[in-house]
């Protein structure tokens, strides 16, 4: 081996502990430079995540960006970026954020979770139960019953009444003191309205509504459900209440108009 004109004679085992030994520094200062860069990026990352905790998707769409210069490969990065796009309305460049998120970390349900959520708002129903199901794949998962329902909509979207009042039934066993449970037990009354089971409906619109007294639209459904079984007394109170709690609302406006129908 010769070093500066000199002639070195070593083993094989000398010889790679001192390219090693020349390595060293460089290793050392390159992996200095991505803690230096993971620092720097981390605190566009906290800004931008402060900026999405208030609905400030233009101003955390700049961190972020600035933050996806610095660390291209991390996963949360472009995780938060598909949130900002979803907030900004565009999600076509939410999706392929979310789907680089996933190239990066396959098993992160958080993502699979947004991401089939925007499929379902789109009525991709397929893709959405997919990302869902893929969502419950992680074992460490902290919210399936979230996803369930969400599956459960999907299914109802379909058309598929059956197997969206069974993923909401698996929603409520998982979770049974959900925050979710007002909404779970609204949508199973809704699936079992469309069956042609205002009764059924009418038991679990009930149960919805004694979690959640002042949600509008379970009401709606409920008077939907009384109307289906010729009770006009009782489906004009549910519209009436409806229209009380939410008179500005889809929802409101809704009720009111069925109103004109059960009410001279």
């Amino acid at each position: 081996m010769v070093i500066m004109g000199l002639r070195i004679t070593m083993n094989s085992r000398a010889l790679s502990r001192y390219l090693l030994l020349l390595l060293l520094p460089i290793g050392l200062a390159a992996c200095a430079n991505k803690a230096q860069l993971r620092e720097q990026a981390g605190a566009h990352i906290n800004v931008g995540t402060a900026y999405l905790g208030s609905g400030q998707y233009n101003a955390a769409l700049k961190e972020l960006l600035e933050a996806e210069k610095l660390t291209p490969d991390d996963p949360k990065v472009h995780y938060l970026l598909g949130i900002s796009y979803h907030g900004k309305g565009l999600d076509e460049k939410a999706i392929a954020e979310f789907q680089r998120a996933l190239s990066l970390k396959p098993d992160e349900s958080e993502v699979h979770n947004f991401l089939g959520a925007i499929y379902l708002e789109k009525g991709r129903y397929d893709d959405a139960i997919a990302s869902f199901e893929r969502a419950l794949t992680n074992i460490l998962y902290d919210t399936p019953a979230a996803t369930l329902y969400n599956i459960g909509r999907a299914y109802y979207e379909k058309g598929q009444y059956e197997m969206a009042l069974k993923h909401y039934r698996d929603a409520a066993a998982k979770e049974p003191y959900t925050v979710l449970m007002p909404l779970i037990e609204m949508n199973m009354g809704v699936a079992w309205l469309a069956k042609g089971n205002p009764e059924e409906a009418v038991v679990h619109l009930r149960k919805s509504l004694d979690l959640a007294p002042s949600l509008a639209e379970s009401h709606y459904w409920l008077g939907l459900s009384h109307q289906d079984l010729n009770q006009p007394d009782m489906a004009a109170a549910a519209f009436w209440t409806a229209v009380k709690l939410a008179p500005e609302s889809e929802v409101g406006r809704k009720a009111k108009e069925q109103l004109k129908t059960v009410t001279p």
